[in-house]
């Protein structure tokens, strides 16, 4: 399978984008007025304990509040490392106001909620995640081969006997660490032994809230990640961030024979594969299958949902043929949208109601294996007795939608509007409610130049029986800068 990253950095913003034999599957944006925080490290200051919430609020420097909640906060013993006790212990015990904490931002703030905190601190490189104040050793579920969860295991213990790193800290072995040499495990912990230590001297420095660690760059961030020997290709379109990513794998990766390209054509980088149209796409609710059948994805605050329908696709075969191959082209589709917009939270996927127990299954191990290639951690239940597939995806940043749309200014981000024959009914029990204690004779409605022409032609018979009730003349005036719903209604 041909993978291919595509990096664009200009002076607004960094985008990159995971390309699968020739289709986007994952996006990143990060914009110069809104950088990401999460992995940053923080030594933060207390702003409020809530007891009732089990959870504190706490001062970064952000614009907003971040949140802690107990379950995340960890008492650290006087060699700096975090005591086990204290899981249930309440939130009042656990800190004060006032205090000063170092903390790690684990998800960035969304909509109208600050950024995650926790104190359970993790650094990554290429190959481990180190856990400064833990003795932890784990190692990524995801790597299921058992003889190389072994054989890896078995490395990064050799090397934290040779750097004599025993007891001062713990380390967790990445996915992406399959096949890597006891050179590139010594490399990486020398690496993150170094950077606890910088941090370290900067959490020393005084109490202040500050930024002791800060992750690095989006493109350098998602290659470290997102790169495995079936990326083949990586393009930029940066000088600076080329010569960065080039010496980042010279001094990580150095077997890894992915080409560093940098991109200098006319033609922008992201039309190679047609990206911007792609990336409009993700910002619809509609995505048609090549069946005829589509997806309808709604996003809320509380969760996504996600409907599969036939469409237009009559199919071959019988009914029942018909709704498992829409449904099993849907899960492809499906794992893909939620890469490339980023879902996160609650997940609802209704798919089209299949009788035959054996469709089901097949429909929800087709799910699963087109999970397995999503970097973010999902967890899915079977298909209930409604005919719908409950899950969760691990939501640490903006989904493709909060990170490029806002709320329309007209209908406040519901996605509706009131009708016009809605407004012009408010409008008339307006003037009801309002006629009893005004003694002019004339009465002004100021409305939407749709709404005028509304009363002016459907509702006129219905507007002259009004008039002739309250004993009152009721003119219009357009007002240009209305929407649909504003009305006012003023003595004339």
């Amino acid at each position: 399978m041909s993978e291919e990253i595509l990096i664009n950095v200009t002076l607004m913003e960094t985008r990159v984008a995971l390309i699968e034999n020739g289709l986007l599957q994952e996006i990143f944006i990060e914009r110069r007025n809104k950088h990401g925080h999460v992995g940053d490290v923080f030594q933060g200051k207390v702003l409020r304990v809530m007891p009732g919430m089990e959870a504190a609020f706490v001062d970064v420097g952000m614009d907003k509040a971040a949140f802690i909640h107990a379950s995340d906060v960890s008492m650290i013993d006087d060699d700096g490392f975090e005591v086990r006790d204290n899981e249930h212990r309440p939130i009042q015990e656990l800190l004060r106001e006032g205090q000063y904490i170092v903390v790690q931002v684990a998800k960035d703030a969304i909509s109208t909620k600050g950024a995650r905190l926790t104190t359970h601190l993790t650094l990554p490189s290429r190959n481990l995640v180190y856990l400064p104040r833990s003795n932890h050793i784990g190692i990524s579920q995801r790597l299921d081969e058992e003889r190389e969860r072994e054989r890896l295991s078995d490395q990064l213990s050799e090397c934290l006997k040779q750097e004599g790193t025993k007891e001062q800290g713990g380390f967790i072995i990445r996915t992406a660490a399959e096949g890597a040499t006891p050179e590139e495990f010594l490399e990486d912990v020398r690496y993150l032994k170094r950077l606890w230590s910088k941090v370290n001297e900067r959490i020393a420095g005084g109490d202040s809230v500050k930024r002791v660690y800060r992750e690095v760059p989006l493109y350098i961030r998602t290659v470290r990640d997102l790169i495995t020997q079936e990326v083949e290709n990586i393009r930029t379109d940066s000088k600076h961030s080329f010569e960065e990513i080039s010496q980042f794998l010279e001094d990580f990766i150095p077997d890894l024979h992915t080409s560093v390209e940098y991109y200098r054509a006319d033609r922008p980088i992201f039309d190679l594969y047609d990206l911007e149209d792609e990336i409009n796409k993700a910002l619809g609710r509609q995505v048609k299958l090549k069946s005829g059948g589509d997806l309808i994805i709604d996003q809320t605050e509380a969760m996504t949902t996600i409907d599969v329908n036939t469409g237009g696709y009559l199919g071959d075969r019988n009914h029942a043929e018909t709704i498992l191959k829409t449904n099993l082209e849907a899960t492809t589709a499906i794992a893909r949208q939620l890469r490339v917009r980023n879902l996160g939270g609650i997940i609802i996927v209704d798919f089209i109601d299949m009788q035959d127990s054996e469709h089901q299954r097949l429909v929800q191990r087709a799910f699963h294996k087109a999970l397995e290639k999503d970097h973010a951690h999902t967890t899915v239940t079977g298909l209930s007795q409604l005919g719908l597939i409950e899950m969760t995806r691990k939501r640490t940043r903006e989904s493709l939608g909060q990170i490029l749309n806002s709320n329309c200014s007209v209908c406040d981000g519901r996605g509706t509007l009131k009708s016009i024959e809605t407004v012009c009914y408010e409008i008339l029990r307006e003037i009801l409610r309002i006629v009893s204690a005004c003694e002019n004779k004339v009465l002004l409605v100021i409305a939407s130049e749709v709404v005028v022409d509304r009363f002016l032609d459907e509702e006129s018979d219905t507007l002259t029986e009004l008039e002739g009730l309250v004993s009152k003349t009721i003119k219009f005036q357009v007002e240009p800068m209305y929407t649909q719903e504003q009305f006012d209604v003023v003595l004339g």
